[in-house]
């Protein structure tokens, strides 16, 4: 059985490529604009990515269905499925362009809805849902598929995976942990910081002087400036992880089972996004 898809050169030459006139037009007008807005502009782009997203789904969903038994489905395969992959990189590249403009937006998305934010890590999806995705996904289909893995069939989907396969699965999930750890660790370090000599010397003074002047607006724009540095640095590694954990599991499954991971990963995210912005919608009427 021929395991992986080895996206880690595609996406490494991927991510030293500049961006496309058509890349660099649509994004860099609104994400390098100094605009309080500026959200606005990523909240635009966010909706159209989610209808590729969807497009993609439906994409996935034919082919996981029409390549089960031939013998060139891996030729047909990953080119799909670098090509979903390459969906993703295109986001976080325009997140990280809007971010460095307004970190404080892409922390707090205001075009996520509630029930989404509740599950945010650093802005973003926890790189370790990833594995529980894969092992629910996973599961499913090896109860779906008994029957014919009883008789010595191969079903192909993600509950045929190899005793190799899961090994390798294992030892990314604790190597992501640990990194996942350590960032969660140094997030709660810079937001203690809140609380520090600086903040609390200036927090004290604007009562003194009754909302401050000039000079303590600038004092305060400068305290909160080397936070929000840190909390920029911050979401690009917790992004650069959760892509780093997404090519890492699809470089463990067959061409086939990645279909199956990208599938289970958009029904998700669409959904999830749906149900939020549906309870928003109706709390917004009661």
């Amino acid at each position: 059985m021929k395991h992986g898809l080895h996206l880690t050169s595609h996406f490494e030459a991927y991510n030293r490529r500049p961006l496309t006139l058509l890349e660099a037009s649509c994004l860099l007008p609104t994400y390098m604009a100094s605009s309080p807005a500026n959200h606005e502009g990523f909240d635009k782009f966010f909706e159209s990515w989610l209808t590729e997203q969807n497009q993609h789904l439906q994409e996935l969903i034919s082919a996981s269905r029409n390549n089960q038994h031939t013998d060139d489905s891996d030729q047909i395969l990953c080119p799909l499925v670098e090509r979903v992959v390459s969906h993703y990189d295109n986001y976080y590249h325009a997140k990280s362009l809007s971010t460095r403009d307004n970190v404080l937006s892409m922390l707090t998305p205001p075009w996520r809805s509630l029930l989404e934010d509740a599950f945010l890590w650093i802005g973003g999806w926890r790189p370790s849902v990833a594995f529980h995705l894969l092992y629910s996904k996973s599961g499913l289909q090896f109860e779906s598929g008994l029957a014919d893995l009883i008789r010595g069939l191969s079903t192909g989907d993600l509950g045929d995976m190899s005793h190799e396969q899961l090994c390798r699965v294992d030892e990314l999930q604790r190597k992501t942990i640990r990194e996942e750890r350590e960032m969660t660790e140094n997030m709660a370090r810079i937001q203690e910081t809140v609380a520090d000599s600086k903040m609390v010397e200036l927090s004290e003074a604007a009562t003194e002087e009754g909302g401050g002047g000039d000079d303590l607006g600038e004092r305060v724009e400068s305290a909160l400036k080397h936070k929000e540095e840190g909390l920029e640095e911050m979401l690009h590694k917790a992004d650069d992880l959760r892509l780093r954990t997404l090519r890492g599991v699809l470089d463990i499954l067959t061409p086939m089972q990645c279909v199956h991971f990208l599938i289970g990963a958009a029904e998700l995210h669409l959904r999830l996004h749906k149900w939020g912005k549906n309870k928003d919608e109706q709390q917004h009427h009661v």
